[in-house]
């Protein structure tokens, strides 16, 4: 049932007479303005598309973009779906293996997130090095269709390894800060506890948010090697010194880090798109 949605979906982009992507990009919070760096974009609504659901998280456009930058070519979604709006896990996801079925074979992953260790501030960005999912949900729950990936995928190597590391030397070499982490992702939309947050870094932890996790899940299910880079918007230690949470103040340090992610894409996308192949 779903993979007849899929194909709807296919058909759908396909009538826009897009160039099809070699590579796909979540813009999480503080990342919208990367759109006006895309040549030539084409803006699709999510609700336009089979199965796309209507985003409705503060600051998420809602759309999927196609377009050229440094004559790549890529698929955005500007925004995202998230669990704390209604929806399930394979709606959330849905997109990811439209996206998959496009021919996109790298996919990388930005969110905005609150760090559990003091050292990551506010402004900072983090390459993801792996997860925990806290949401308690998974999106391959359910009949697994095996044109789409196998039942049990192995998850030893979520975020790649290769493309962490080349995503690395741009930043060195761009003399940008940066630092590795884990995500935990929960389902929100609350914010954590002190408590909360305390276990979450006992965990191993260094970083949380409410995205990503199904996103990564449902991307290594269908063959996307996979980036992940978390924008650090808010200490969230938990500990004695602990300040309420500021929307604005969240906005504000994401659009910091969102300018450091696009200085790494603009090196790391015309590698990625010269191998036009996953790594």
């Amino acid at each position: 049932m779903e993979n007849n949605l899929i194909d709807k979906a296919i058909v759908k982009v396909k009538s826009l007479k897009v160039d099809l992507p070699n590579i796909a990009i979540i813009l999480g919070s503080g990342l919208g303005n990367f759109i006006h760096w895309v040549d030539n974009p084409t803006f699709v609504n999510f609700e336009e598309i089979p199965g796309f659901q209507t985003s409705t998280a503060p600051s998420h456009g809602g759309k999927l973009i196609f377009g050229t930058f440094k004559g790549v070519n890529l698929c955005l979604m500007q925004g995202r779906l998230h669990l704390y709006e209604g929806y399930n896990a394979n709606q959330v996801t849905f997109p990811i293996r439209v996206m998959r079925k496009l021919g996109a074979k790298n996919l990388i992953i930005t969110n905005a997130a609150g760090s559990l260790s003091k050292d990551h501030q506010p402004g900072d960005i983090m390459l993801i090095k792996d997860h925990i999912n806290f949401t308690g949900e998974n999106p391959l729950v359910g009949m697994n269709d095996e044109t789409i990936g196998q039942r049990f995928p192995d998850m030893s190597n979520a975020y790649c390894k290769i493309l962490r590391e080349l995503s690395i030397k741009i930043l060195k070499n761009n003399k940008i800060h940066f630092n590795q982490g884990i995500y935990a992702g929960i389902k929100g939309p609350s914010l954590e506890t002190s408590a909360e947050r305390r276990f979450l870094k006992m965990s191993g932890a260094d970083a949380v948010g409410m995205s990503t996790v199904l996103e990564n899940i449902s991307a290594i299910h269908c063959g996307f090697s996979v980036l992940g880079i978390s924008a650090i918007t808010n200490s969230a230690t938990g500990g004695p010194d602990q300040k309420p949470d500021n929307i604005d103040d969240i906005f504000y340090f994401a659009e910091i880090a969102g300018k450091k992610i696009i200085q790494l894409f603009e090196g790391l996308i015309p590698e990625l798109g010269e191998e036009n192949v996953s790594i």
